[in-house]
Formats: structure tokens, sequence, C-alpha cells
């Protein structure tokens, strides 16, 4: 339990936390839209490309493991500081650098500050909760912003490539920002949790948690929401190169338009739960998600062009509603080493789907081969959500949760 806080601390540490997720799709999600200018300027392969997507992801899965349990050991406020140092000081490194393999490994640095703030940050939007259902509803706020962000980051990066100017400046930028929230946060007063030595943090805490059912299911579940979603921000922008039709200003700003509406379902979100229940929510989207894949399996580009960006609006909710509901199950003195095992399944996921993708696009010569992959993980995802509205299998956890903050 954490002292109870001032409403202007609370709004205060929201905005805070909104900026970060900000800051970190700006670069997260230009990926997609980078990686073209990578294959051409530097001759690579689909495969090879990938790694400018997988490497970050990857020392996220490493940093939220391994690295988790200090959010509840250290603190959330010198967690998050150490995490906006170290990303702050990889962005600038941008500038020194004209390689590949350069650019690949200050980008495994940034994965590794990623996993540090983020898990810092989402145990935050835990204590200054009072319920589940509040979680649930500032998480979904906070990765609207995020949706903001990952609308920012491509626009930026289209428009650099449009002027000549080279797209590591985007992380200048991003480097620029996370500065200025470095300054804010030292001055932020943050909850004071109270101490418990029964039960103190560390690593094995973190194993621990990962064998618990609960945190298993909503990982898994994260683990295919991503999948489908990276599928789409990555390789989109490639599939539909090949698009000849009358609506090829859509497919220029496919990812844009993604981007957008997943941002708008987001800041919908808090309406929509309070209208119906989050699973009962949570398997309509993701039916929305299956059914946007199975039109580009089957019809082809054509309808890619319009059900890709169609699935931002249904991918909205999911992965902000999951994450709260699996934090929520477990105690507030927890909550650090559980984001971070949520986080660890986020960026696995993340880091081998495209990878995956790449390989079977180029072991078949197209890359319309890898999505029929993430059409699978879309089906999946959907009896999964459908499996969470039959039998609720949180339902007794989220209660006992409720009680405790009530």
């Amino acid at each position: 339990m954490q002292q109870e806080q001032p409403l202007h601390s609370v709004q205060t540490i929201r905005w805070l936390t909104y900026m970060m997720f900000l800051m970190f799709a700006m670069t997260s999600d230009a990926v997609g839209v980078i990686i073209p200018s990578l294959i051409d300027n530097y001759q690579l392969t689909m495969t090879e490309a990938s790694a400018f997507h997988y490497t970050p992801m990857i020392l996220i899965a490493f940093s939220g493991l391994f690295l988790g349990f200090l959010a509840d050991k250290l603190g959330r406020k010198i967690t998050i500081l150490l995490g906006l140092s170290l990303f702050s000081t990889a962005c600038f490194c941008f500038a020194l650098g004209d390689s590949f393999i350069v650019f690949v490994c200050l980008l495994g640095l940034i994965g590794l500050a990623i996993g540090l703030f983020k898990t810092g940050a989402l145990a935050l939007l835990g204590d200054i909760s009072t319920s589940s259902h509040e979680h649930t509803k500032t998480m979904n706020q906070v990765e609207g912003y995020f949706a903001v962000g990952a609308i920012i980051g491509p626009a930026a990066v289209s428009y650099m490539l449009a002027q000549g100017i080279s797209w590591t400046y985007l992380y200048i930028l991003a480097g620029a920002l996370c500065f200025l929230l470095i300054v804010y946060t030292t001055s932020v007063q943050f909850p004071v949790l109270r101490s418990h030595p029964q039960s103190a943090p560390n690593l094995s805490k973190t194993f621990e948690a990962m064998n618990d059912p609960m945190a298993l299911l909503f990982s898994s579940a994260i683990g295919l929401y991503v999948a489908t979603e990276v599928a789409i921000y990555v390789w989109m922008p490639t599939l539909l190169l090949d698009y000849k039709g009358d609506l090829v200003w859509l497919a220029t700003y496919a990812l844009t338009l993604f981007f957008v509406l997943r941002a708008v379902g987001r800041f919908m979100a808090v309406w929509l739960l309070n209208q119906w229940s989050w699973q009962s929510v949570l398997l309509c989207l993701s039916l929305g998600i299956f059914v946007c894949y199975l039109a580009t399996l089957f019809l082809g580009v054509n309808a890619a062009v319009i059900a890709l960006p169609l699935c931002g609006l249904f991918m909205s909710m999911i992965y902000p509603t999951l994450n709260s509901k699996g934090i929520s199950c477990f105690p507030k003195h927890q909550h650090g080493s559980i984001a971070g095992v949520i986080l660890f399944f986020t960026a696995v996921s993340a880091a081998l789907t495209p990878l995956l993708m790449g390989v079977v696009s180029d072991a078949f010569g197209h890359v319309k081969f890898g999505f029929y992959l993430a059409t699978g993980f879309a089906f999946a995802l959907f009896v999964l959500m459908l499996i969470n509205w039959v039998k609720d299998p949180s339902k007794s956890k989220l209660e006992i949760a409720n009680e405790q903050q009530g």
C-alpha cells in the first residue's frame, strides 16, 4: 500500500508517464518507415534489415526480465531516471555514426534503457490507481499518448526522407525530449510504498512470478497481440509497395492511418469500458483483427491497403487492457517484477515475429508470405480471448486486488 497522494501530484505523474510513452513510441514505431531506406542504402535482405527492429526488442526483453525487479527494489523514480539517462545518451550518439552495425548497437542500448524506464512507469501507474478498473482506464490513456508518438515518429521520418534529411535526426530529437523529461522527473514527488521485508524484491522473485499461471496467461495473450500488431508497423509498408490500384494515396499514408486509428481507439477506451465488460470488448476487437488479416490473406494487397490500417482501430484497447489486468492481479509491491515479466513476453514477441516474417518472406520470395504467419497469430489471439470471455480466469484475483486497494 502507498501513502495517499495529492490530486495534483497524481496528475503530474500521469503527464510524466504520458510523455515517456510518447517519446518511446516516436522511435520504436518508426522502424517500418526506416527499414526500406536501410535496405536501399546498405544493400540488406529483409532478414538482415529486421535486425533494426528485433535488436532493441531483445534488449527490452532482457531488461524487463532481469532488471524489472529494480523498480520494486530501488524505487520507481531511480529506475526511471536510470532508463531515461541511458536512452538519451544512446539517442545523441546517433549523430556520431554512419554504419548499420553501429546503429544496431545503439538500438540495443536504447532497448536496455526502455526496459528500465518502462517497467518503472508501469509499476508507477499501479501505485496511483485505486482499483483494477481505474488502472485499466489509466493504462489506455497512457497508451493513447504512445499511439500519438507512433504517429509523430513515422510522419517525421517520412518528411525527413522526402526532404533529403537523414532519419537519424529522429533519434536526436527523441534524445532532446528525453533530456527534458529527466530534468522534469527529478522534481516530481513519487508515491512512497510500504516495505515488505518478507518478500524483498530480487531476481528470484521475478522468476517465481513467471511460474504463476495468471502471469503466464496474460503474458501469452499479450505476446500474441504484439505479434499481430508488429507485423503491420514493420512489414506493411513493404507489402504495400506492390499496390498499383486507385488508392495509391491510401497506400502511401497507410501506416500513419493505422497509428491514427489506434490512437483514436485508445482515447475512446474509457467510454467503452464504462459500457461493456473488458472481456467482451476484447473478444469483439480480436475478432475484428482476425477478419482484417483474413481479408489480406485471401484478397491480397488490394484488400490489405484498407484492412491492415483498419486493424489499428481494433488493436487500440487490447494491449493496455491486458497489461493493466495482468499487473493488477498482483500486490503493488510486486508490480515492477510483474511488469518486467509481461514486458519480457511483449519484447520477445516483438523481436521474433518480424524476424520470422522476414525469414519466411525471403524463403518464399515475397513479403506476403510473412503475413500468412501473422494471420495464424491473429486467429490464436481470438481463440484465447474467447476462452477469457467464457471462463474469466482472472476474476477472483482482480476482486481480491480491488478489495485490498479499496
